[in-house]
């Protein structure tokens, strides 16, 4: 399952522009060099940051602790931060170790590890693995485990540390058990499988045969042609209609376990009665050779021994011999031969696997799909259950984690320079996945029945939980208190809303204010909240707790200096008004956050603010108001719509978006004001012929209200980045997981209403995108034209504005100014600031008279962004899909491309209808038939919730059958299975109460039938989406929209935490249904939690783009790699965002020629993606693309297949074949089957590439004729000379057309077209010759070309927008002198050497479509 962490990275102040290629121009629409990030510019600017609110949000970070102010464009912070990471890593040195029975070895550290790092080492390697219970030392002293290497005297290069036994604790004794289990089960997927201890899975080195980097060269180049099987399985090539599924899953020969113990358990006997444990005597274990011998162990404080117990007899005497070792390894090597042979191996393996493939990932990942494992014996897993770690994490018996304190701690650590952020980010990280997974496992008790409730007597649905020291309660509507809301429908939203909120807050990050830990867990049909608890909160009432907000809806308000004041901070980032609220005595009362936010101050004098779930305005769109009007944009399309409760709230996304739009909207209106006035001054100057000094008053800088500044650089940000960095990664999950997202969010309207003011001075084409609906817009662009200069002149002013105190300016700038803000629903008359006020629509919430202007102005921002949403983002969303800058492949996916634009999924609807009226329709196929079945999946979801919470556990696997049989299966009349007689009748004797959640002999969900679930599902569609589907059974979906039904399986089970068998299913059989009850193997919670970032890597990750961008790789890549050194820091070794990372340095690497060092670290993204996302997830089926094009250029030519091969299974499966990704994906096959000669396989691939793209492109497109070119390249090598001259003819026409006959491609095109016809003319007249005198003609020989390797390749990099330009020594000097301009600009007076040859990212010819 995905865990849903659709989140918001830290704030980065103001970030430069980056000029990334328009995505257009890439031949391949996807990595551009996006491989930065979602939005590559610095999608920082989220909330906080407000890009465009009066202060840029820097006000915010100064107070929280001048976070770093430089980001991309600051460079005197940024070289500060570069020293600062310098003194970070110090350099490491090497120490020797030895270890009894060893040779000594040596070790590379580093001065800021701890001692015990040295031991999590030892542990881990294949000659010391066995050990856990030892000390360092040095010189006969002991190193204390928690001492930093730097602080241990007398420690430097060369000494040698002994490893000294130690002897054992009942503590270290259990510890040793359970790392000698791990061992053992290392190479043991099941918990992966299984979803426990952060396992999942990872399926690369099936397919590499462990054969990348070094060891791949080993083959003989020369003859690895002759070796490769090229062909694909038949459910890979084009046109096949079968989608297997058990393929998704490979048999890893390495998983076919080597058993070395039958079983090893604790014993019986334990624990030792109190005679025994005067003589040490720890523990006992029970153990199984492989050779069928029992024996008994005891665990004593000097080792392990036998003892002479059997299982029936107590005798704890050591046995004769006794075996006595320190390790439970010597031990049973010395028992078992086969131990000892197996164990060995075991370890050999176990050390070879990549590190990627082992270590655990941050949160846990589900797998949808899993073989049938065999349940073998397991003392620890056993003793865990049993102990049920409820209570007690990792092995500290007795102690439950403080989970409040620890959260808060983390918050309160200083942050003053970089070591210290990252040690607090570190913290905070770690705390918050520890809670996640804490929170998850105490869900599943809570549901599963397994924690008594605090308040048992009341019924069920109202239960609450405590755990662990978490709070846990339901999403039900208790007590009431959402009745005007929406009940339960209220109740469920809730909780996402309050997520959401303290996701926004914790970005913040103001010193002071602190947020509850907040996960939110859907699991069997259940939502449950798990929140930490506040000190103190237990023992009273609610109601003399609160000192801040409401807890009745706003009926009672109070309110609270110092919240006002720690809230006052969160404003501007925020964009949430400060406003005044009536309480019950009509007295105003003073708020800057929605009324049902609520302050505590715990015990701890902490200032907690808790129910954030109003943070963010409400949705006019589906909020039916009693006389109010939207704006015509919404009511044209149906909107406000009935949705089931009232808590619908805008995204910070789109606040974002909609507050950039409205900056821009200032910018020009102050823009054309000052053109006007110039234009009236010039007349009366004319008559007059004033002197001078009236025209300097007027231009001279203005200034007003310094706290408001105006950021300076503003404009350029949000417009130059977004018009051209919208390009790809806004589909592949890249650093920033829900990143910044109203960077992606202009464009659209940019387009619409300001084709010029890209405030960078680069010409937008207006009139082509301005057909996307008039957005509200005060000028529609007349005066798009002449306003360059006036916008740079009126963004001077707003500067200036902020500059000075407001005494020296002229009243006409004053009125400029205050024209612009009141045009675009400033709150302040001074500078523009936009804010919302999140209490107005809400019921029962009154405001003072003196307010009501204000309110109606708030009322109308409201209506505008509720337009803004539907007339340019739902717009601007279907035009990226359009040109291919946004390419979802499934419903995730396509959730993140939408949210990132700040629509809520409940738009799904409209965005299909939508795309529907599009004249370019079908273009955009994947995009409505992916909306389709997401809307589908998730109207099942919604049903799926209310059947399973009707269904006891013991019909669970049944239910869950009959459910999918009804969806997905094509059999008519789907019967539910009852548990078998015996277990049901005996249970109605005995009428015990049940006290599972909504238990009780519930059978209705038997009678479910298919034609009654898909009833069900249009019905929702319709009510929910406001969508009309027009299908009664799965059959006709999949025949009208072009499903699939393996890709519906995969994402209804994503969805709701379904496990299957991984195995064949058939679902068009009507003689049979699809699935039994076997086939369902788990039901696994879906999360949603907080995702803490890490703010400096981030930073430094951003500049390294930029530098990139620049075209300075070199420097590009050392600050990528530094910021992937920051990321490790924070994150550990596995996350997203490293991922990210790493991708891009090694597209940079194979630029700059180093192609082994790219493979490595491409190798190493795909393990992550594998581990973090998924192993099919659309980015790790790019992240395959990228790894196979590495290994043809590092001459794997079989690997590189086969990788393509996988990647091309994984898409079929994830969005089948008709996507225009899938092009891409095809050419990379053709070309590389070309390169080996299987020139009719190749054919197939490149011919559907070539008709995907003319379907997606338009067949007048440069990327047709491409392909065009590319399927004449194999004609000509089979010396099918007419089909070729046939292609190449259409590519030719194309490029004149589109280029003109000048440009280098149609000339190209051109020579070959005429080199064909020479071959042609040449083969035919061979032919002739051959046809006249018969056997005995003398044939000249023909050249047949097999293509070579360089060709191959260089078409694989430029379908893959990777272009290498040669450059002549004249080009290299005028190149050195533009770098040295741009190095001069940017005073860092460092000259960079091109790298053999300025490199250019995806500088693909010019813009397609």
């Amino acid at each position: 399952m995905v865990s849903k962490t659709d989140d918001i990275p830290a704030s980065v102040p103001s970030c430069s522009p980056v000029d990334l290629p328009r995505e257009g121009e890439t031949a391949n629409g996807k990595d551009t060099i996006e491989t930065a990030l979602k939005d590559p510019c610095a999608c920082g600017h989220r909330g906080d940051t407000a890009v465009m609110n009066g202060d840029a949000g820097h006000d915010q970070a100064e107070e929280a602790d001048s976070k770093q102010d430089g980001t991309a464009d600051a460079d005197p912070a940024e070289d500060a931060n570069e020293q600062e990471v310098i003194v970070i890593q110090d350099t490491g040195f090497t120490v020797k170790i030895q270890a009894p029975g060893t040779e000594p070895f040596d070790l590379q550290v580093s001065p800021q590890e701890m001692v015990q790092e040295i031991h999590q080492v030892l542990m881990d390697r294949e000659d010391t693995c066995h050990r856990t219970c030892f000390s360092l030392q040095l010189d006969g002293n002991v190193l204390d485990n928690f001492a930093e290497l730097k602080s241990i005297e007398g420690l430097q290069e060369g000494s040698l540390l002994k490893v000294v036994e130690e002897p054992y604790t009942v503590r270290e004794a259990r510890i040793h058990v359970r790392h000698i289990r791990d061992l053992l089960k290392s190479l043991d997927p099941s918990d992966a499988y299984n979803g426990v201890d952060c396992n999942s899975l990872s399926f690369l080195s099936v397919f590499t045969d462990g054969d990348l980097g070094d060891t791949g060269n080993r083959k003989k180049k020369g003859n690895e042609l002759e070796q490769i099987d090229c062909t694909p399985p038949e459910h890979i090539l084009p046109g096949s209609k079968e989608r297997p599924l058990v393929p998704l899953q490979p048999q890893n020969k390495d998983w076919k376990p080597m058993q070395c113990l039958k079983v090893l358990t604790m014993s019986g006997w334990n624990p030792p009665p109190g005679n025994r444990k005067m003589h040490g005597d720890l523990m006992y274990l029970y153990i199984v050779t492989v050779e069928d011998r029992h024996i008994s162990i005891t665990a004593s404080t000097r080792g392990f021994y036998l003892n002479q117990s059997t299982t029936y007899v107590f005798n704890p005497k050591p046995a004769n011999p006794s075996f006595l070792s320190h390790s439970l390894v010597e031990l049973l090597s010395q028992i078992s031969a086969a131990f000892k042979k197996n164990f060995t191996a075991l370890q050999k393996k176990r050390v070879q696997r990549h590190p990627f493939e082992r270590i655990a990932t941050p949160f846990q990942v589900y797998s949808w799909t899993a073989p049938q494992i065999d349940h073998a014996m397991d003392c620890v897993r056993a003793e865990d259950a049993y102990t049920s770690r409820l209570g007690y994490e990792e092995h500290i018996p007795g102690q439950t984690r403080d989970w409040n304190e620890e959260l808060q701690t983390t918050r309160e650590l200083s942050r003053k320079n970089l070591p210290e952020r990252l040690l607090r980010e570190r913290a905070i990280f770690k705390v918050q996945s520890d809670f996640a997974a804490a929170a998850t496992r105490g869900a599943m008790a809570v549901i599963d029945g397994n924690v008594m409730a605090i308040n048992p007597g009341e019924e069920t649905r109202m239960q609450m939980f405590i755990w662990n020291n978490i709070f846990f309660s339901l999403g039900f509507d208790v007590r009431d208190h959402y009745r005007e809301l929406g009940g339960d429908a209220a109740a469920h939203a809730a909780p996402t809303n309050d997520l959401n909120g303290v996701r926004a807050y914790s970005a913040v990050d103001v010193e002071g204010l602190y947020t509850l830990g907040t996960v939110v867990v859907d699991y069997r049909g259940y939502r449950v909240t798990a929140q930490s608890i506040i000190p103190g909160i237990l023992e009273r009432e609610q109601e003399q707790s609160v000192i801040y907000g409401s807890i009745d809806f706003g009926k009672t308000v109070v309110s609270h200096p110092k919240y006002l004041e720690l809230l006052e901070k969160t404003s501007r980032p925020l964009k949430v008004q400060h406003h005044a609220v009536l309480n019950e005595k009509d007295t105003a009362v003073e708020l800057c956050s929605s009324v049902e936010c609520k302050g505590i101050i715990g015990n701890d004098g902490r200032h907690y603010i808790l129910d954030l779930l109003r943070t963010f305005p409400p949705d006019l769109n589906y909020l039916p108001v009693e006389g109010e009007e939207l704006a015509p944009e919404s009511q044209k399309l149906g909107f406000p719509r009935q949705h089931r409760h009232r808590l619908a709230c805008l995204r910070q996304e789109l606040i974002e978006a909609f507050v950039e739009h409205r900056y821009l909207l200032f910018m020009k209106m102050a823009a054309l004001q000052l053109m006007q006035q110039k234009a009236n001054k010039d007349k009366t100057a004319a008559l007059l012929d004033t002197s001078p000094a009236d025209a300097e008053s007027e231009s001279k800088p203005q200034a007003l209200d310094a706290s408001e500044k105006v950021p300076d650089g503003t404009p350029t940000s949000p417009t130059s980045s977004e018009s051209t960095l919208t390009p790809d990664d806004l589909e592949a999950t890249t650093v920033s997981e829900n990143s910044a997202p109203e960077n992606q969010e202009a464009p659209a309207e940019l387009k619409s209403e300001v084709p010029t003011a890209n405030t960078n001075g680069t010409h937008e084409p207006s009139a082509a995108e301005r057909q996307n609906g008039g957005c509200d817009s005060l000028l529609e662009g007349k005066e798009a034209d002449e306003n360059i200069p006036e916008l740079a002149q009126a963004k001077e002013l707003a500067e200036s504005l902020a500059a000075e105190d407001g005494s020296g300016i002229d009243p006409k700038s004053r009125e400029v100014v205050l024209n612009a803000c009141k045009a675009v629903g400033s709150i302040s008359n001074t500078s523009f600031d936009i804010r919302f006020n999140p209490d107005i629509f809400s019921p029962g919430v009154r405001f003072p008279e003196d307010s009501t202007e204000d309110i109606q102005k708030q009322k109308q921002l409201l209506k505008d962004a509720a337009a803004f949403l539907v007339s340019c983002q739902v717009p601007s969303f279907v035009k990226d899909c359009l040109d291919h800058s946004s390419l979802p492949m499934d419903g995730a996916t396509m959730t993140e491309g939408l949210h990132q634009r700040g629509i809520n999924m409940r738009y799904l609807g409209a965005v299909l209808e939508f795309v529907d009226n599009m004249p370019a329709k079908a273009q955009l196929e994947h995009i409505y038939r992916i909306g389709i079945s997401e809307l589908i999946t998730r109207c099942a979801k919604h049903i799926f919730k209310t059947y399973l919470q009707g269904v006891e556990l013991s019909a669970l696997s049944a239910a869950v059958s009959h459910f999918l049989n009804c969806l997905l299966s094509s059999y008519p009349d789907a019967m539910a299975h009852l548990p078998a007689d015996e277990l049901v009748s005996r249970r109605k004797n005995r009428k015990r109460r049940n006290r599972v959640p909504g238990g009780g002999d519930n059978t209705a969900w038997a009678s479910l039938t298919p034609g009654e679930l898909w009833k069900n599902i249009t019905s929702e569609a319709q009510s929910y989406y406001h969508f009309n589907l027009q299908c009664e059974s799965v059959d006709q979906a999949v025949e009208k929209y072009g499903l699939q039904k393996i890709t519906l399986l995969r994402e209804i089970s994503i969805k709701t935490g379904i496990q299957i068998l991984i195995k064949e299913y058939n679902f068009d059989s009507r003689h049979k249904p699809a699935f039994t009850e076997e086939d369902i193997l788990n039901i696994f919670p879906v999360v949603k939690h907080v995702n803490p970032k890490a703010s400096d890597a981030f930073h430094f990750f951003q500049s390294g783009q930029a530098k990139v961008q620049q075209g300075f790789l070199k420097e590009g890549c050392e600050l990528i790699n530094e910021a992937l050194n920051l990321f490790n820091n924070v994150y550990g070794a596995m996350h997203v965002e490293i991922c990210a990372c790493l991708r891009l340095l090694a597209r940079l690497n194979y630029i700059m020629g180093d192609h082994p060092e790219a493979l490595s670290n491409q190798q190493k993204a795909v393990l992550m993606s594998e581990r973090v996302l998924g192993i099919e997830h659309p980015n790790t089926i790019q992240e395959y693309m990228h790894l196979a094009l590495y290994c043809f250029a590092n001459g794997q030519l079989s690997t590189a297949l086969k990788l393509l091969y996988r990647a091309r299974y994984l898409m079929l499966v994830v969005c089948g074949e008709d996507h225009p990704e899938m092009a891409l994906l095809d050419s990379n096959i053709g070309l590389v089957l070309h390169g080996v000669m299987e020139y009719d396989l190749s054919l197939r691939f490149l011919e559907n590439a070539l008709t995907i793209n003319s379907k997606y492109h338009g067949p007048r497109s440069l990327k047709v004729a491409l392909s065009h070119h590319l399927v004449a390249r194999v004609y000509e090598s089979k010396a099918e000379f007419r089909s070729a001259l046939q292609h190449e003819k259409e590519g030719y026409t194309i490029y004149k057309n589109q280029v003109g006959e000048a440009h280098e491609k149609t000339k190209e095109s051109s020579e070959y077209l005429k080199y064909l016809t020479q071959q042609a003319v040449a083969l035919q007249r061979t032919m002739n010759e051959i046809y006249k005198n018969g056997s005995n003609a003398s044939i000249m020989p023909l050249k047949f070309t097999a293509p070579s390797m360089a060709s191959v390749l260089e078409q694989l990099n430029i379908i893959n927008g990777i272009i290498f330009i040669p450059l002549s020594q004249k080009d290299l000097e005028n190149l050195k002198a533009e770098v040295q301009r741009r190095q001069l600009m940017q005073d860092s007076g460092k000259i960079e050497e091109p790298q053999g040859g300025q490199l250019e990212l995806d500088d693909k010819l010019p813009v397609d479509d």
